[in-house]
């Protein structure tokens, strides 16, 4: 079976852990879009959570992951997208959860907030967690 294909982006608070998520994706075989930005300058994290949202609700991506400093702000931006389900993060068990119950599409980390041991935990149980269904499908469908 192929892996998803998964696209990520970030502010500048969120940068340097965007690119080491991207690096880990890559050394375990996903096909990565990297959305920018592309270094430390300052940047709205609007513009970055639209296109991720825009990316995975189009299909161009099955799955997201948007990193800015708190995680908060770059969530809320890909959620304004209709089709994507941002879940803000900060720990496996959160990131199954999001996964199980809610069929979120984009995992969100905040950079200033979980460290890289934490970010790859997340990220790995993220995308190995299947949607549950059943009674969840439900409650998602009313998201749309």
């Amino acid at each position: 079976m192929s892996k998803p294909a998964i696209a990520v982006a970030a502010d500048h608070a969120g940068f340097e852990l965007k690119n080491l998520l991207k690096a880990e994706l890559e050394s375990q075989g996903y096909s990565v879009t990297d959305l920018g930005t592309h270094g430390p300058d300052s940047v709205d994290y609007p513009d970055f959570g639209r296109a991720l949202g825009e990316a995975v609700a189009s299909g161009q991506a099955q799955f997201g992951v948007a990193v800015c400093g708190s995680g908060i702000g770059i969530s809320i931006a890909a959620n304004r997208v209709p089709g994507c389900r941002a879940a803000l993060v900060h720990d496996a068990l959160s990131a199954r959860l999001c996964r199980q119950h809610n069929d979120a599409n984009v995992l969100a980390l905040g950079a200033r907030l979980i460290g890289i041991d934490t970010a790859r935990d997340c990220l790995s149980v993220f995308l190995a967690t299947p949607f549950e269904g059943g009674r969840h499908a439900r409650r998602v469908a009313k998201l749309a």
